[in-house]
């Protein structure tokens, strides 16, 4: 059995830690789960609730990495290349807590997330921008598979 399937077979809670991983630096695709779950007839609403729920808590642990504050360890254990935080900070700067609403896209959004962290950005404004954005992410994935809320 595979970690996909596994987690499609624990649900909701299968789904919210497909989704923290997606949104944490490391890549996985809670999409599929989603998706398996969706087939299996779960409720769309749950769905939306626990994906979003998993993502956003990802990205707030992007956010602490940044926060530890020394792009060496940025670099060594999110595995994130210099040239890329640079270019993440310098989105930050010039967007700021703003920049959170693209923080669903794939690799683009742990960049984002960490550099917010980094640059320790008003958090609670950040915490807002990223999950209104995980949300219509998440809700536009429900639309696009069939689901309707």
């Amino acid at each position: 059995m595979d970690l996909l399937q596994l987690l499609v077979e624990y649900g909701y809670l299968g789904l919210f830690v497909a989704a923290f991983l997606a949104g944490s630096v490391l890549p996985f695709s809670s999409e599929v789960v989603m998706a398996g779950l969706a087939a299996a007839g779960a409720r769309p609403a749950g769905l939306l609730l626990w994906g979003t729920a998993g993502n956003v808590l990802g990205s707030c642990l992007n956010y602490y990495i940044g926060t530890l504050g020394r792009e060496e360890w940025i670099e060594r254990y999110a595995k994130v290349n210099h040239e890329k935080l640079e270019r993440g900070k310098a989105y930050v700067r010039r967007y700021g807590a703003w920049a959170g609403l693209l923080a669903w896209i794939p690799l683009l959004g742990s960049l984002i997330t960490v550099s917010l962290g980094f640059l320790r950005v008003n958090f609670p404004l950040t915490l807002a921008t990223i999950t209104c954005g995980k949300v219509v992410r998440y809700w536009l994935l429900l639309l696009a598979i069939g689901c309707v809320l």
